[in-house]
């Protein structure tokens, strides 16, 4: 298990906008979390959030998260994690695009996503072997995306790879998990679930404009 923390204060995208660093910072650790079971660090951590109580369901998630990890351990969630989310066989939920899009692995959601991740010039790590399709890999790369230094194009790109690859089934995945017995697993897919859900309706509209082309009139 890693001892870094995917939301201490040396990994916030300072250079960033807050709402877009704070965006990437929620995928980042939707991913970690979603990977592995959270170590003791991160784990007081997010027992220790101040959540601003704006009557939201966002909010709600966060405090639900928030709660559910001061009353539990590392050790409980390595277990839970595992029967929860590792494996085909073992696993209660299985976050793959190509599961939940086509009903098996290593299907045509799967082809199309590594064209896409070619084009961005995005390479699966040698350290993982998970698909690429996996919901926490996804969450990688719209971390990435969302923290370019670029500004509307990248709007554009964030929209695109979203309602591509996470919109028609990262929700369902999430709202699966929200349903499990264990509650750190079943706040996180309430959170994850919410994220999604307010995360679709921030890039409806940059994913269907398509970006400006300007093309220089011949002499």
């Amino acid at each position: 298990m890693s001892d870094e923390t995917p939301l201490s204060h040396n990994t916030l995208y300072n250079t960033l906008p807050e709402e877009r660093a704070l965006r990437a910072d929620i995928y980042a650790l939707l991913a970690a979390l979603l990977r592995q079971a959270p170590n003791a660090e991160l784990l007081e951590w997010l027992a220790e959030l101040e959540i601003e109580r704006d009557g939201t369901r966002l909010a709600a998630a966060w405090q639900g998260l928030a709660e559910a990890a001061a009353a539990t351990t590392p050790e409980a969630l390595e277990r839970a994690h595992f029967r929860h989310l590792v494996g085909v066989i073992q696993g209660e939920i299985t976050p793959y695009a190509s599961w939940y899009r086509q009903g098996e692995l290593m299907e045509a959601a799967l082809v199309e996503l590594r064209q896409d991740l070619k084009a961005l010039g995005i390479e699966r790590s040698e350290h993982t072997r998970d698909p690429e399709d996996h919901l926490a890999a996804l969450c990688e790369v719209m971390a990435m995306l969302v923290n370019t230094d670029q500004r509307e194009a990248d709007e554009h790109e964030q929209g695109r790879f979203f309602y591509h690859h996470l919109a028609p089934w990262a929700a369902s995945c999430m709202g699966d998990l929200a349903q499990v017995d264990t509650a750190f697993y079943a706040a996180l897919g309430e959170l994850g679930s919410a994220f999604m859900e307010s995360e679709q309706a921030r890039l409806r509209v940059a994913a269907s404009e398509a970006p400006v082309r300007i093309v220089e009139p011949q002499p």
